[in-house]
């Protein structure tokens, strides 16, 4: 616990002074960037402080230029920081409503152009995320998203949710399916406690949803590529 401890300790340190700077910037200049690479920065440093160290393969793979849709499975609370943070340009992503009540952070997702998402399973909430999505992805931000909705309790992959797909379709981004695997033994699913290691993560070439004739095509070809770069015991 006391690498855990000490993580925590840093991004505090780091984070506090941060807002207090960037925030009233970006509230005064409407410009998010530097907010969003100064959070990225700092989740990049403080993995390597935790002796974690990160493999990503494939970059080279994401198209230029273009808003896509990443679309990644789930095992570990370090999944968002260790791929949002090697992203190209800024992404947005899907987040709890109630999270944006929380204090400073909670404005600083808003600036950031974060989406909030009721979980009430109803469909207009959902519509409603979608169609806040699909503003993001024209106004040239990635969207980021955890296609199994939750983390993994095994590391085993999950069933898909159906909205991604339904964005996918409607929006016409590529879709760049991402495998993530390592996090689940570094950060385990119930655990605060961090052990050093080294964390993968593969993205895949991009998946145009214009060449499947329905959802549910699109999710299986993206489940396929996801699936090829995991171990196999992941693959459920």
């Amino acid at each position: 616990m006391i690498v855990s401890i000490f993580v925590f300790i840093f991004i505090l340190v780091l984070v506090l002074p941060s807002a207090a700077i960037l925030i009233p910037f970006t509230l005064v200049t409407r410009n998010a960037m530097p907010l969003y690479a100064t959070a990225c920065f700092i989740a990049r440093v403080a993995i390597r402080v935790g002796g974690i160290r990160i493999q990503v393969q494939g970059q080279e793979r994401i198209p230029a230029g273009r808003a896509c849709i990443f679309m990644a499975n789930h095992v570990s609370n370090l999944d968002p920081p260790a791929l949002i943070s090697h992203l190209p340009g800024r992404t947005s992503v899907f987040l709890k409503r109630s999270l944006m009540r929380i204090p400073i952070l909670g404005l600083a997702f808003k600036l950031g152009g974060l989406i909030p998402v009721d979980r009430d399973g109803l469909a207009e909430s959902a519509r409603l995320a979608v169609d806040d999505a699909r503003r993001a992805l024209s106004s040239g931000l990635h969207i980021t998203l955890f296609v199994e909705g939750t983390r993994s309790p095994d590391a085993r992959l999950l069933p898909f949710k159906k909205g991604p797909f339904h964005l996918a379709m409607d929006s016409g981004a590529p879709c760049i399916p991402v495998s993530i695997y390592g996090t689940e033994q570094i950060l385990p699913r119930g655990s605060m406690r961090i052990r050093p290691g080294t964390a993968h993560v593969v993205f895949h070439p991009p998946i145009d949803p214009a060449d499947y004739s329905s959802r549910d095509d699109l999710s299986t070809a993206v489940r396929s590529a996801i699936a090829s770069a995991l171990p196999d015991w992941m693959r459920g």
